[in-house]
């Protein structure tokens, strides 16, 4: 992998800051098209899960393109149905055959579920001593979670994916894993589309002359996250990458940290810890 833009986890292994979301990418022709330009505009981590039905797809694309698989980052995640220990070990093992390849960058739990949680967490740690998996981390765990976690566990997430977006800044959250070293990771950095009509950011981008989600992602950068921004658009798709040769002001983040509304477009964590795979 190209070493720019590379932040280091706290287990000494490397991921790219900026990754290229599939979610909802499963035609085949579709995917080839992203992926390819993804990577032509710089992305090295891909991002997928097992709920979203396309590793074969994705590991297609990478193939399709000729993309060798030490030049990629790929994140996988558990899904609700696949947790607990023999199953998550069990679902890692088909992941690893749906992706034709022997490891997996990074593995995370897609969701906190209380009857499962210790024993999806301690199988990861197992995959991860056999090999199988670099690093593990977790997604949409909070603070309350992470700290329950650590009561059992025998190393702690590298990762915390979490939605974050100018609306959702979970500043607290954010704070706290960085004090545990713990990379925040933002899924739906752009709120879905929900804030890229907002008049102060508006602003902002006409006065850098960027897009407004290149002022949303600059932002999430500054502040030490790494995003996971999705497009098959390839003019956006090169743009949520190129955010690295501007800065915004720190009355600009500020401005930008004030826009929180504590506002979800995805599901609760909290509802899906206490309903586990019943959360409809």
């Amino acid at each position: 992998m190209e070493a720019d833009n590379l932040l280091t986890l706290a287990d000494e292994n490397k991921m790219p800051q900026v990754g290229f979301g599939t979610y909802l990418i499963n035609k085949q022709d579709e995917m080839d098209t992203a992926v390819k330009t993804a990577f032509e505009a710089g992305y090295r981590l891909f991002d997928t899960a097992q709920m979203y039905r396309n590793e074969p797809v994705l590991a297609a694309s990478l193939n399709h393109n000729g993309i060798a698989r030490q030049d990629v980052f790929i994140t996988d995640k558990v899904a609700n149905e696949n947790q607990g220990y023999e199953l998550t070990v069990a679902s890692v093992d088909f992941s690893l055959e749906q992706l034709g390849t022997d490891y997996i960058d990074l593995m995370l739990i897609h969701w906190p579920i209380n009857t499962k949680f210790f024993d999806t967490w301690r199988a990861l740690e197992d995959v991860k001593k056999a090999g199988k998996v670099k690093s593990i981390g977790v997604s949409n765990y909070n603070r309350a979670m992470l700290e329950l976690l650590k009561t059992q566990a025998t190393e702690m997430p590298v990762v915390n994916q979490i939605e974050n977006h100018p609306y959702l800044t979970s500043q607290g959250l954010v704070d706290y894993d960085h004090s545990e070293e713990i990379v925040t990771q933002a899924w739906s950095p752009l709120g879905r589309g929900a804030v890229l009509d907002n008049p102060i950011i508006h602003k902002m981008a006409d006065h850098h002359n960027r897009s407004v989600a290149q002022i949303i992602l600059r932002w999430q950068v500054q502040r030490g996250l790494s995003v996971i921004p999705k497009s098959v658009n390839p003019d956006r798709i090169k743009e949520n990458i190129n955010v690295f040769d501007f800065e915004l002001s720190t009355d600009e983040m500020s401005m930008l940290d004030i826009l929180n509304r504590n506002e979800r477009t995805g599901m609760d964590p909290e509802q899906v810890y206490e309903l586990g795979h019943q959360y409809r």
